[in-house]
């Protein structure tokens, strides 16, 4: 059974269920119509995946500031955590991996706050299904991507040009809306602001983080890297639809983190 067929059959069932959706999704969807149409759908609640950021960003600035020596990586990215394991073992100590995701820190927000519901995750990628599978079983964590939700929707007839309702969501953090963007978690954690320029390095793209890893070897002055698997970060996952440049995408995740919302 595919996670599009189980979420139909959830929905089906009336199971209780809460929509964690990325922060990513302006670049696919409009706010905060997207909160109506989930709602539509079945989900009881439904939270911004920006929220989960706020506690990852939480988590690594207390890594570095605890470990003033330490030199830290860091990816909310599954099929990078899985390239060190199997490519750079050698590389696995600098793992943040205490830290957690903002997914897994949005699911345990959830559980929290709505411990009969199950954690319906909603972004831009494939390889989030593996870190819920295999990572964060415990979590329960249902994970589809921006495609698969299209067809949910479409299996279940809602509207795409429904008119939005006076929705906002039930968990949400505005500081960490450009999460999606290369670079989101450094700025809005506050990481550039503690270190020094050559202390820190933003890599996105799989092309550019072979060459970011040799240098993190070589040179020990690099405290800090940040790191998203797809160019330009999840903006551009392999689970959004979209004709947009990423340039363009961008812009889309900046003018949401600007409060320019569209109906």
């Amino acid at each position: 059974m595919t996670e599009t067929t189980q979420l139909i059959d959830l929905l089906n069932k009336k199971v209780k269920l809460v929509a964690m959706i990325a922060p990513s999704f302006p670049v696919v969807y409009k706010y905060p119509q997207i909160i109506t149409r989930l709602k539509k759908l079945g989900f009881a609640y439904v939270v911004e995946v920006s929220a989960g950021a706020k506690k990852t960003n939480e988590q690594v600035l207390n890594l570095l500031q605890n470990n003033p020596k330490f030199r830290f990586i860091t990816s909310p990215c599954p099929s990078f955590v899985r390239m060190i394991r199997t490519k750079y073992p050698n590389l696995l100590n600098f793992l943040a991996l205490s830290a957690d995701s903002p997914m897994a820190a949005t699911a345990k927000l959830v559980r929290e706050k709505y411990p009969d519901y199950r954690p319906v995750f909603i972004g831009p990628c494939i390889a989030k299904k593996l870190e819920s599978s295999e990572d964060h079983p415990e979590l329960n964590i249902l994970v589809l991507t921006y495609k698969e939700i299209a067809e949910v929707f479409k299996n279940f007839n809602i509207d795409p040009n429904m008119p939005a309702e006076n929705d906002k969501f039930d968990l949400e953090n505005s500081d960490t809306r450009i999460y999606p963007m290369d670079g989101g978690l450094t700025l809005t954690s506050g990481v550039n602001r503690i270190l020094k320029d050559e202390e820190f390095r933003i890599v996105s793209g799989w092309k550019n983080v072979e060459e970011a890893l040799i240098e993190f070897q070589s040179n020990p002055k690099i405290r800090f890297m940040d790191v998203l698997f797809c160019e330009g970060g999840c903006v551009n996952g392999p689970g959004i639809v979209s004709t947009l440049s990423i340039v363009d995408r961008k812009k889309k995740i900046i003018d949401y983190f600007n409060g320019k919302t569209s109906y």
